[in-house]
């Protein structure tokens, strides 16, 4: 297959607002031994993505400073003792960097085949969301049917992860989310109850729906003050996942509680962990979650869709707090 040489790409100038992502031209990269080279047709945009470009999450050693933690597209080129998925096969991937990108780069194991029936653009929306919600709820957090699960940030691609994965597995799912539009659409994704923070507190929520005894497992995206309020809606040997600190850094935490209820606190993010450790989260998301993904019981939500030039704007929307699902970048020749 004849390639190009050199690609279009999205780069960070400086850390700054989003009018420091600007187009340039890349050389095209090279798969080394066991990586895949894929022709991008969409990548989706994460938060990671905005707090790379103010600054604050500097790429793994070795990763590309390309922005872009999730694409799909056409696979075009193996690297060295890897001759398998064929080329011209529909991918979605996970990637440490380089989805802002024509063309990309990843780690064999950490690519897989586009569900059947689902378009690029919404299999672009997949990887990070849907390897992080499986990770920390089913791997970390051991989420079982019929317990009780409070998201956080439920309108948010994690979110809208998270409440899917939670009731296809069985899970009772509470979420918060701060407007009536978002409310609306958790419930249609199968939220039993959508907690709006601006005007409800979610620990009497919680404290109400069972009937005192508290949820099993919260995913937070926020952090921050939102610590001893989730230590309070816990149930005994409940697990408290943090996967974000969009509230803040930084909680008070009495180990009281933790102590007598025999709570458990984990945090973790993926994009540095290894690729071993991504291939074992790939297989299960392969094994458990893809046919779902094809019988369309659970589906990526994709809000908007941008041009990969208008990859600021894209950052604009996102950080905006509007955003219901995900946005995702398009290449335009490659869609």
């Amino acid at each position: 297959m004849d390639l190009p040489q050199r690609m279009r790409a999205v780069e960070i100038r400086e850390p700054g607002p989003p009018s420091v992502l600007q187009v340039c031209e890349r050389p095209l990269p090279v798969p080394g031994p066991g990586e895949l080279l894929i022709r991008v047709a969409a990548a989706g945009v994460n938060r990671p993505d905005c707090l790379q470009r103010r600054g604050g999450y500097a790429p793994p050693r070795g990763a590309t400073d390309i922005p872009g933690l999730e694409v799909a597209g056409t696979l075009v080129a193996h690297g060295a003792g890897i001759d398998r998925p064929p080329l011209g096969e529909r991918v979605c991937a996970l990637v440490a960097g380089g989805g802002y990108a024509e063309y990309c780069t990843v780690p064999a194991p950490q690519c897989l085949p586009v569900p059947t029936g689902l378009s690029l653009t919404d299999a672009a929306a997949i990887p990070e969301t849907f390897f992080t919600v499986w990770s920390n709820l089913f791997d970390r957090a051991r989420l079982r049917q019929g317990e009780w699960l409070l998201v956080h940030g439920g309108a948010s691609g994690i979110g809208t992860t998270a409440i899917q994965l939670g009731r296809a597995f069985g899970a009772r799912v509470i979420a918060t989310v701060g407007s009536a539009a978002k409310v609306a659409l958790c419930e249609r994704l199968g939220a039993e109850r959508v907690v709006s923070y601006r005007t409800e507190n979610f620990v009497d929520v919680v404290r109400e729906l069972t009937a005192g005894r508290g949820v099993d497992v919260i995913l937070d995206i926020v952090g921050g003050d939102y610590l001893e309020a989730n230590i309070e809606s816990l149930a005994v040997e409940g697990r408290l996942v943090v996967i974000g600190v969009l509230g803040g850094g930084k909680g008070t935490l009495n180990f009281g509680p933790l102590l007598y209820r025999r709570l458990t606190v984990m945090a973790s993010t993926l994009r540095p962990r290894s690729v071993e450790d991504k291939a074992a989260i790939a297989a299960g998301l392969r094994q458990h979650v893809w046919p779902l993904l094809a019988a369309r019981s659970v589906a990526p939500v994709v809000q908007e869709t941008l041009p990969l030039a208008q990859a600021a704007r894209a950052h604009e929307i996102l950080e905006s707090n509007a955003v219901m699902g995900k946005v995702v970048l398009v290449v335009e020749d490659a869609a």
